[in-house]
């Protein structure tokens, strides 16, 4: 049983892995045996986050990649294919969240959070997805968010959730497609944990109070707590689970 869970042997790629979740969702793989390539914008920090990958006894590879700039997904995946030899499972983790009014927002936000939470989701799933189309496997996991399914009272984020909402939805889509080539395509829904990009919201006391009234477990997500979901689904545990969406969210979309 303990080797159903295990990564040896395996290729893995996360995108955003410089800091929050992607750090996270990397370490938790390397923990389990499959190797890490890291990509991400932020070059000093990537290689930080592979020195310490490779202190857990796995090789990892560190990769600058901006994925609002469809070249450069393509030129990222190359170069983890011609380095690793192969890819076995794709982490699609790298996104933003810009917070405005639906009636102020403007034509630059609204595009910006579509190239990156929407647009590279699918380029790099299409990339890596040839490549295990043709070695007939692969795990591909996209990270979504609570708000794939849900909105939030106060909180104006009509641009993040329509793109999370297209994460959980394409990734349906994509294992539909892909699942006669062996290829598993799921999706994590995460609540709200600690990370860069969710700071400025988690440290704010209104916000501390809609945890309290939204989420049965009243507090938001701890470090670790992601580890099971995405190894469960990059791993042959998953291997008759394929276009699911997986909430991690303290029960917050239960009520």
């Amino acid at each position: 049983m303990s080797d159903l869970f295990s990564l040896k042997g395996k290729i893995a790629l996360v995108t955003g892995a410089s800091s929050g979740l992607g750090v996270q969702f990397a370490t938790a793989l390397a923990r389990q045996g499959a190797d890490v390539a890291v990509l991400a914008r932020r070059v000093e920090k990537l290689n930080k986050v592979k020195e310490e990958l490779e202190k857990l006894g796995v090789r990892s590879f560190a990769v600058q990649c901006d994925v609002s700039d469809v070249e450069q997904i393509k030129s990222a995946v190359t170069k983890v294919k011609e380095h690793f030899g192969r890819i076995d499972i794709l982490v699609n983790n790298a996104g933003i969240a810009l917070v405005e009014p639906a009636e102020s927002q403007s034509d630059e936000t609204w595009e910006k959070m579509i190239k990156v939470n929407l647009n590279a989701v699918y380029y790099f799933a299409r990339e890596v997805g040839k490549i295990m189309v043709e070695q007939k496997y692969g795990k591909i996991i996209n990270t979504g968010s609570i708000h794939s399914t849900v909105a939030m009272t106060g909180l104006p984020i009509s641009a993040y959730a329509t793109t999370k909402g297209g994460v959980m939805m394409m990734s349906k889509a994509l294992a539909n497609e892909w699942a006669k080539y062996n290829i598993t395509v799921n999706t994590i829904g995460p609540a709200y944990f600690e990370s860069e990009m969710t700071a400025g919201i988690v440290s704010d006391k209104s916000f501390a109070d809609a945890v309290k009234a939204y989420c049965p477990m009243g507090r938001i997500g701890k470090k670790g707590e992601l580890d099971g979901a995405v190894v469960y689904f990059a791993s042959d545990a998953s291997s008759y689970t394929t276009g699911q969406y997986l909430a991690v969210d303290g029960g917050w979309t239960s009520i």
